[in-house]
This record gives C-alpha cells, structure tokens and sequence, in this order.
C-alpha cells in the first residue's frame, strides 16, 4: 500500500502544480482584460447606450435597456479584476474555467455598451442572426460528436458542408428546394460513408482521410462553379427557405425571434441536437456506441459489431454536415460561391470539443461562435472606430482560444482516432 502511495503522489503532485499554473496564468489574464476594460471601455465615453428588447412589430412590447455607458464599464473592470485576484487565492484553482467563461462574457457586454454609447442598438435582432449563423457550426459539431462517440475523428466535416451547399443550390435550382435539400443529406452522407470506408475497412489515417475529402470537393466545386455556373446561371438559382414563426411562442419578447421565427434550419438543428442527446445518453443504441468509442475490444467481446457501428454513426455525421451545408444555399442566399463555408466545419469541431463531445454542449458553443460571428455585421452599423476586418477575425480567435485549451481540458472518447483491428 506504501509503494502505491509513493508512485502516485507524484503524479498528483504534478497535475496540481499543472492546474496552480492555470490558474495564475486565467487570473493574469482577467486582470489584464479588467485594466484593458478600464482604460478604453470605461474612459472617453459618456452617454447611455440603448438596446432595443422589442420590435415595432411585435404584440408585447419590452421597454427598452438603458445603459450608464462608463459607470457600467468602470463595474465590468472591477468584477474582472476580482475574478482575476481570486485566481490567486487558495480555492481558485477549482474556478479557473467558470471565472474565466465569465470574464470573458463581462468584457463582450462592456464592449456593445462602449460601442453602443449615446446609439440604439437591437439586441433582438442580433440575438435572431446569431442563432442563424450558429446553425451550420451547431450541425457540424453536432456531425463530430457522432463520429467521435464511435472513435473516429472527422476533419472532413469542412469538405461535408461544402459538398451539401454546392448540391443543395444545384438540385434545388433544377428541382426545387425539397429536392435540393434531400440531395445535399445524401451527398453528406455519400462523403460519411467513404470517410467510413477509408479508415474502418482500410485503417487509412483518420486526420488524412479527412483533408483528403476536403481537397477533393474544394478542388470539384470550385471547377464547377467557375467553369459551369459562370455559363449557366440557371444551375445556380435555387430557391431559398423563408421563415416560420411558430403562432404565440414566436411572440415571446426577445427569445420569441431567435428561436421560434426561423426558417427550417434552425428548427431542423434544434430537433437534431435533441434527438442525438436522447439517442446517445438515453437509449440502448446509443450506450452501444459510446461503448464502441470508449473501449471497442470490450464492446466486441459483448457481441457488438464495432465496424457496423461506426459505418452507420459516421454515415449519418455525413448527412447531417450535408443538412448543415444546404443552409449556405438554401437557407440563405439561394447561390453557390466557392469556398462559401468560410471554415465552419473546422469551427464545429472547435465547438464540439468546447461543448465536450456532448450535443447540447455543442449546440451552446456554436451559439458562443454564432454571437462572434454576427458581432462584425451588427457593429458596422455603428460605425465602431474598430476595422471590419478585425471583428471578422473574432469567430477564429475564439477557435484558437477554444482549442488552446484555455477553457479548461476536455476528454475525448478513450479510442477517438485509433483503428480498430478484429481478432
């Protein structure tokens, strides 16, 4: 018993000095953001800065949120820089994560009320566009995490959600929008399928399979699009899916608009992030394929098919990446242009790790993306003295922040990315 005390404690030891190390390194940041909120949110601005919680339109009418500009800002810096002492402290250490979630969120909040002072600013209307634009990140994390729960690791979902939006705008310019949305599912799934083939059957590596398939379709659409779409326009016009507001609920002040009068995609991504979360964590099925991900040798031994069960969770990754990519097209501007995904599969895979391989989590991260990513578009109408460009590099800045591991580690599936040989 003695031995095993003496091998383990250094072990232990190690982890915690890892984890002290954390902790310091958050709590210099947060007092570093709280300086940085300090001197340019809070000083040289005056006014209050207005958010719109209603639209004109709407049945019940929210007064709007009044904001002391500075005041609100000199607050933020405060809590930021208790947050960040108190990373210092003993007990700190077991908040890194949360402390540091939320001092990331004060300083969003501090920079809409600086760049929103002495203006109004809709915050229904950006809370509305940011659940749009997280719907492709959402399915393709959503996408990850049921390759991933089987050990296999999908870097192609970038490639899946291309190939969906270039089908969707071809067969929806041909045959409609249900067609073309159909003919992107099975295009996404076709690309699972031979994911699922290159590396179960033939044990290729998971991350070169995956840029292999990337390469591949950029390369094919964007021949096609120069080539043939530059010729006949008429293959390029495909009908885009409008919005539904769902009677009462679509009414709701401010949560009404963003989740409740969408078109299909949205509603399409909040069903499949349930019926995922249900199939994995509720159901035989899903507790199957858990096992598949987590040790694949023991699940043999009980009888499950390992191969069978990753060709089926990495085909239907496939085409639920295909449904996320007709939003490009179909849900959006009803064209094809090349490269048009912009990077969000490689996004999703960011939120899927944030969100801890599990659906709702992803969901939650690619709202964290979507927010990011509608910021640059809302704040251009107010003529912030911050570059466009710059607000357009805040969704991959927060990737890189994601996949640092800055918001604490998360644990992959035992056997994500190992090939699995059957005895």
């Amino acid at each position: 018993m003695t031995e095993v005390v003496e091998t383990a404690s250094p072990k232990v030891s190690k982890i915690d000095t890892r984890e002290a190390r954390q902790a310091k390194i958050v709590g210099t940041v947060l007092i570093g953001l709280a300086l940085f909120t300090g001197l340019v949110f809070g000083s040289d601005i005056s006014g209050n800065a207005t958010f719109r919680l209603s639209r004109p339109t709407d049945p019940w009418a929210l007064p709007n949120l009044i904001v002391p500009a500075a005041p609100f800002n000199y607050i933020v810096a405060a809590l930021l820089a208790f947050l960040g002492a108190r990373q210092f402290l003993r007990g700190g250490v077991r908040w890194t994560s949360l402390s540091l979630g939320i001092g990331l969120a004060l300083v969003v909040m501090a920079f809409l009320v600086w760049a929103t002072a002495d203006k109004a600013f809709s915050l229904t209307g950006m809370l509305q566009a940011t659940m749009v634009r997280a719907v492709p990140i959402a399915l393709g994390a959503l996408a990850g995490v049921l390759c991933e729960r089987v050990a296999v690791i999908n870097i192609a979902i970038e490639g899946m959600l291309l190939a969906g939006a270039f089908t969707g705008a071809l067969m929806g310019s041909l045959v409609g929008g249900w067609g073309g949305l159909l003919s992107a599912v099975v295009i996404g799934g076709l690309f699972g399928f031979i994911l699922a083939a290159l590396v179960v059957t033939y044990r290729m590596d998971q991350i070169i399979a995956g840029v292999v398939i990337n390469l591949f379709v950029l390369g094919l659409t964007s021949y096609v699009s120069s080539q043939v779409f530059a010729e006949h326009r008429f293959l390029n016009n495909a009908p885009v899916f409008r919005s539904w507001k769902i009677p009462i609920l679509g009414d709701i002040p401010v949560i009404g608009p963003m989740f409740f009068n969408q078109n299909l995609f949205v509603y399409g991504a909040l069903i499949l992030v349930a019926t995922a979360t249900y199939y994995l964590f509720y159901t035989r099925m899903g507790l199957r394929a858990r096992a598949v991900g987590e040790h694949p040798r023991a699940a043999d031994t009980l009888g499950i098919d390992v191969y069978w069960t990753r060709y089926v969770h990495v085909t239907l990754g496939g085409m639920v990446a295909g449904f996320g990519g007709a939003w490009f097209t179909l849900g959006s501007v009803g064209r094809f242009d090349e490269n048009m995904t912009g990077g969000r599969g490689f996004i999703g895979l960011a939120a899927m790790i944030f969100g801890r391989w599990h659906p709702v989590g992803a969901l939650m991260a690619a709202l964290v993306f979507g927010f990011a990513d509608s910021l640059q578009q809302k704040l251009a109408l107010l003529n912030t003295p911050i570059p466009s460009e710059f607000l357009a590099m805040s969704p991959y800045i927060a990737t890189i922040i994601v996949v640092a591991g800055l918001i604490g580690r998360a644990r992959a599936p035992a056997a994500d990315g190992k090939p699995y040989v059957k005895e």
